[in-house]
């Protein structure tokens, strides 16, 4: 009896200690997507123009960003692990290599970003969208490096398990975000009008601030332990950055396939109607808002599996995995019912348009369906990076999406005529398949871990 209690009571700390890391993670995530929203809000007095600049500048920059910000993502791994195992110095040493990292990455991506700013005229978009669009994106990318270094130091921070701080900066950077843009796009409080181009300018000071403020967190908690960050920075290790890379290029490349995948969508939608096009932003953007959540706990779980790997405790790694996906699954689950639920209310807050709300309620009723699938293969890459393995979810995502739902997608939408619900059909069926895949991957390989500690 009082084992089982015992038992009982470090699953429920578990679950507890879980949770504290996840909220503000979750709540960063969605900072994160809340950027983009106050940019796109703030030009909006412009006209639609700068609307569709700043659109289109965010689409192009974010890819190849985020596949930045996912060469670090082994830093979730490598920190966690090191933490869990008491080797604080090793923490250390690692997100130096990750800001080493986040420097070798940033000039071939703001050449990439700088290339394309200049192709906006040459693909058939109207010069009243391109001109500023091309402005926007260079200006954006200027802020790329403090973007890298902030992601990096974020992965570091939550390794050590300081998250509440990434929540601070993500508050602070919408604040200042927002006054920039005002200030900057229309004048005020004496500063120039500088239209589209103001709103990239705040979003890099915004981004500089967030870099800067994790840094110092990260400085002031190597100083409560009496390691001060840059007295004893560590040196460039080619070894340790082929390490991290062989961790992070993997996940990078899932982002960008599954990113690609929905982008692709996005530009199939817009070969349709406009009608087709703004049904499909809007059930979007409500996918992606729910989708801010079971990423926060996929990062969570990755710290938290990586914890107990490194601690030599496979079970509590199983456990840790499980209990993210439980979390995240039920939200998923709460969501789809709103969906379901309440389709007409929600695209109505969008528009009242006749036409968009008789297509809206289905295309949502897709977005409900695939909802859980998509919690379970977002938190099961969290929980399987924690193990060290990334290069499965990517595989899945290439699976998933590229062999299997976007060919049939684009085969239901165009070939027979099925149109927008066509595409979200093929969609859903590769959020099952990947959800699939990784859950199997998951439960085999953290058994695996769990069966090797007992012989052990």
């Amino acid at each position: 009896m009082a084992g089982e209690i015992a038992v009982n009571a470090g699953w429920k700390a578990e679950l507890r200690a879980l949770v504290a890391l996840a909220i503000p993670v979750v709540l960063s995530e969605i900072g994160w997507m809340l950027q983009g929203i106050v940019d796109t809000v703030m030009v909006g007095g412009l006209g639609p123009s700068a609307i569709g600049a700043v659109a289109l500048g965010n689409a192009i920059y974010y890819t190849p960003s985020l596949f930045g910000i996912g060469l670090l993502l082994g830093l979730d791994t490598l920190v966690a692990q090191a933490y869990g195992r008491g080797d604080h110095d090793a923490c250390h040493h690692w997100l130096a290599q990750g800001a080493y990292l986040a420097c070798i990455a940033t000039p071939p991506l703001m050449l990439v970003c700088i290339a394309a700013s200049f192709g906006f005229t040459h693909v058939g978009i109207a010069h009243s969208v391109a001109a500023p669009a091309g402005s926007y994106l260079r200006i954006l990318t200027l802020g790329t490096l403090p973007l890298l270094l902030y992601a990096g130091v974020r992965r570091y921070l939550q390794g050590v398990g300081e998250v509440n701080v990434v929540m601070v900066a993500f508050v602070v950077a919408n604040v200042l975000n927002w006054l920039g843009d005002w200030a900057l796009i229309y004048g005020k409080f004496g500063c120039p009008r500088m239209g589209v181009d103001g709103s990239a300018v705040s979003t890099c000071a915004a981004r500089v601030v967030m870099a800067v403020i994790l840094l110092g967190a990260a400085w002031w908690y190597e100083r409560r332990r009496g390691h001060p960050l840059f007295r004893r920075w560590a040196r460039l290790s080619w070894l340790k950055i082929r390490q991290l890379t062989r961790l992070g290029a993997p996940a990078a490349g899932q982002i960008v396939l599954e990113v690609g995948a929905w982008n692709l969508a996005t530009l199939a939608a817009g070969w349709l109607t406009p009608v087709a096009l703004a049904t499909h932003q809007i059930a979007l953007n409500y996918a992606s808002f729910t989708y801010m959540v079971p990423l926060g706990l996929s990062s969570a779980a990755a710290v938290s599996v990586g914890h107990a790997m490194g601690a030599g405790d496979a079970a509590r790694a199983r456990r840790a995995g499980w209990m993210a996906l439980a979390l995240g699954t039920g939200f998923m689950l709460l969501a789809a019912v709103v969906f379901f639920v309440a389709p007409g209310p929600l695209i109505a807050l969008y528009t009242r348009d006749a036409a968009v709300m008789a297509v809206g309620p289905s295309l949502l009723g897709l977005a409900a369906a695939f909802q859980i699938f998509d919690g379970i293969q977002t938190v099961s890459t969290g929980a399987l990076r924690g193990l060290g393995e990334t290069r499965v979810p990517m595989w899945a995502n290439l699976a998933g999406y590229w062999f299997l739902g976007l060919p049939l997608g684009l085969a239901l939408c165009f070939l027979l005529r099925w149109g927008i619900y066509g595409l979200w059909i093929g969609l859903t069926l590769a959020l099952i398949v990947i959800a699939s895949m990784l859950l199997w991957r998951w439960n085999r390989d953290s058994k695996k871990q769990g069966l090797r500690d007992s012989r052990d």
